[in-house]
């Protein structure tokens, strides 16, 4: 009998073990539209009711197909973005999936413009090859650089911040022509930037990298997080790194910080109670 009953019990473990399994790899490929209302007095009349497409984490390779990019791309394009944001580490592994990446998100469309930073994977992959391809394919790099998007006689700004060691990083190239009026964008990888930010003429914020902790305990709590060196991952995190784990939070008192979940995974390529996501940024004028 007590060898029925420690057989029993295995296979319901060994059961219940398959189920996770196979639902963590459906959700990896369960892509959801995130819409998140941005309001601030800053945004301009012009900008008032305006979509901003939100894209990070995509890690194109193995785990990730060149026809899962050509579905992502279609799902960005359905959404009819008047801004495109992508917070980096577009590929994985390896520099092979660089150019096919970005020769199938070229078929990206916005109106007034695609501005991206690179992330630390871009930087183990070849940092000069994607910076390369975005240039290429129309896309506005933010690393440590900023553009004046306008529309009509209004214009908001959108620029970020380069993340290749603590020297590189320099938000001045975004605010220094920026006045307190004005509604700003700032773009990081790694959401930990956000604690050392001390000025108030910075809007909002936009991150990736956590990827929403990948595998979480039914979306409360994640053990494991990328570390804010950006090279290996924390077990058990500190309520520090939970808190810039995912979504939006008043991260200042003048300053909204968004930190993705992103599309893609790293290894392992699973995903529990933490789906990629798009998201849509719906600017509002208070």
């Amino acid at each position: 009998m007590k060898i029925k009953k420690s057989a029993k019990r295995l296979s319901i473990i060994i059961l219940i073990g398959i189920v996770l399994l196979v639902y963590s790899n459906f959700e990896t490929r369960w892509i959801k539209i995130t819409n998140v209302s941005i309001e601030s007095n800053d945004i301009p009349k012009s900008f008032n009711g305006k979509k901003i497409v939100f894209v990070s984490d995509i890690h194109h390779g193995v785990y990730f197909s060149i026809e899962r990019v050509r579905k992502l791309v279609l799902q960005i394009n359905e959404l009819k973005p008047d801004i495109i944001i992508l917070g980096g580490d577009y590929t994985y592994w390896s520099s092979q999936f660089i150019k096919p990446f970005f020769d199938e998100f070229s078929k990206v469309k916005s109106k007034y413009g695609i501005y991206g930073i690179l992330g630390n994977h871009d930087y183990f992959v070849d940092a000069a090859l994607t910076t390369k391809m975005m240039l290429r394919n129309g896309i506005r790099m933010c690393d440590n650089k900023s553009y004046w998007v306008k529309i009509k006689s209004d214009s908001i700004k959108i620029g970020g911040v380069g993340f290749k060691d603590e020297r590189y990083e320099d938000i001045n190239y975004t605010i220094s022509d920026v006045k307190r009026k004005d509604f700003c964008i700032l773009i990081f990888h790694r959401p930990y930037y956000i604690d050392k930010i001390n000025t108030d003429l910075v809007d909002l914020t936009l991150s990736g990298h956590t990827h929403g902790g990948q595998l979480t305990f039914f979306g409360l709590w994640a053990p494991i997080i990328p570390a804010e060196n950006g090279l290996w991952a924390s077990v058990f995190p500190s309520k520090h790194s939970q808190k810039y784990r995912y979504g939006l939070i008043n991260s200042k008192p003048h300053m909204q910080s968004y930190i993705t979940s992103g599309v893609g995974t790293i290894f392992p390529p699973l995903r529990f109670f933490c789906r990629p996501e798009i998201v849509v940024l719906h600017l509002k004028r208070k």
